[in-house]
């Protein structure tokens, strides 16, 4: 995980000094017209370039391969007569400074070439992903979501008509199906705003726990189904999640970000979509009755996958950890799948010790190894 690492570091690169000090070490000049001058013997080896900004706004530096632009190390934020280290594991070759607003407001400004000497191999860079590679993958990121929504909004029709039937046992049985459809869109975790409270949210920090009027979506109607609650009182929160879900198929084309921005957050919801299951599902938190949280983990997995296809054809030259990532991942998957038997999903509480251990070994190092998309996709400077 070294870019990520480095990567990393050059974010977050420490409490910025003022205007006045003079940090040790080389001080590398960056502004909105001229960027990255004054770097003295440029040398190979893991170093901590200091990088002062002389202009009068804010500014993002990234140190990038002169001839390939890829991504070695980048420093955010940096305010007007600031400095702030920028740590890098340089080989040999050619590098120069990349500089810009970090909202894509003007042009980057990218500095002189500087030769860093000898036959020295260095940290690994993140190559640019060109704004065709990132329509391709955000417009099928699209259409996947469009079509769930779709195909949820028709479950959650079953699921309210059971309800009003009377008929709970189907209405259980549709529950898990609409719920899962739910779970496999992966990018709606923290994507659709309100509406993800409104339709998957958890009653926890409600005052009124279960009971709350604020409770609602597939958990409040899990709690009622699985809680002895006639049909005639869960009427109300069934025909509410259909409406919400058919007002986000109204309002989602809106709530899309511009390209550049949307592959990042794919790349993050990627990450996300595990790191939820884990501390949620697999842990049994979310469990409001049925049983199915590892069900949840399962479609989880499955919306997982299926943004890596999204993200593969990018991931593939630019993550060298991926085989491994597709490893775990599939581990994880073939111990979740086992625990659904004939007479159904074995609930989170009733995992023995090895199988939780097993599960919670698979699932944390498949976080580890995903952890790198986010950083690798935002590190990113589409070229056209």
């Amino acid at each position: 995980m070294l870019a990520a690492g480095l990567l990393l570091s050059g974010c977050a690169g420490g409490a910025a000094t003022s205007g006045g000090s003079s940090p040790a070490g080389n001080v590398i000049t960056v502004s909105s017209t001229g960027c990255g001058t004054g770097w003295q013997h440029p040398a190979p080896g893991l170093q901590t370039l200091q990088i002062h900004n002389v202009s009068s706004s804010a500014i993002e530096v990234a140190l990038i391969s002169s001839t390939t632009g890829a991504v070695y190390a980048r420093v955010e934020g940096l305010g007007p007569g600031t400095t702030q280290p920028m740590q890098v594991n340089l080989g040999s070759g050619s590098y120069a400074f990349d500089c810009s607003d970090g909202n894509y407001d003007y042009p980057d400004q990218i500095g002189r070439a500087y030769r860093v000497p000898g036959n020295v191999r260095g940290g690994p860079g993140v190559v640019p992903v060109s704004y065709s590679q990132t329509l391709t993958a955000t417009q099928e990121a699209r259409s996947y979501i469009i079509s769930g929504l779709a195909t949820e909004s028709q479950q959650a029709a079953q699921l309210a008509a059971d309800i009003a039937s009377g008929d709970l046992t189907d209405a259980r049985s549709a529950w898990l199906t609409a719920h899962l459809t739910w779970e496999k869109l992966g990018s709606a975790y923290g994507m659709f705003g309100n509406y993800d409270d409104e339709i998957d949210g958890f009653p926890f920090g409600l005052a009124g726990g279960v009971s709350d009027p604020n409770f609602t979506g597939f958990y409040r109607i899990e709690y009622g189904l699985w809680h002895g609650q006639p049909a005639a009182e869960l009427t109300g929160p069934a025909d509410q999640l259909v409406a919400n879900v058919k007002s986000l198929i109204t309002a989602y084309p809106s709530m899309e970000l511009p390209p550049p921005q949307q592959l990042a957050d794919l790349a993050l919801r990627t990450h996300e979509i595990l790191e939820n299951a884990m501390r949620f599902q697999i842990s049994g938190q979310a469990d409001f009755g049925s049983g199915t949280t590892l069900a949840t983990t399962a479609a989880g997995i499955t919306a997982t996958q299926t943004q890596l296809a999204m993200l593969q054809p990018m991931l593939a030259s630019r993550d060298p950890n991926l085989p491994s990532l597709h490893t775990w991942l599939d581990r994880l998957q073939s111990l979740i799948n086992a625990e659904q038997t004939s007479s159904g999903w074995t609930p989170a509480a009733d995992l023995s010790t090895v199988q939780r251990a097993n599960i919670d070994a698979a699932a944390g190092q498949t976080l580890e190894l995903l952890s790198a998309l986010p950083v690798i996709f935002e590190a990113e400077r589409l070229i056209p």
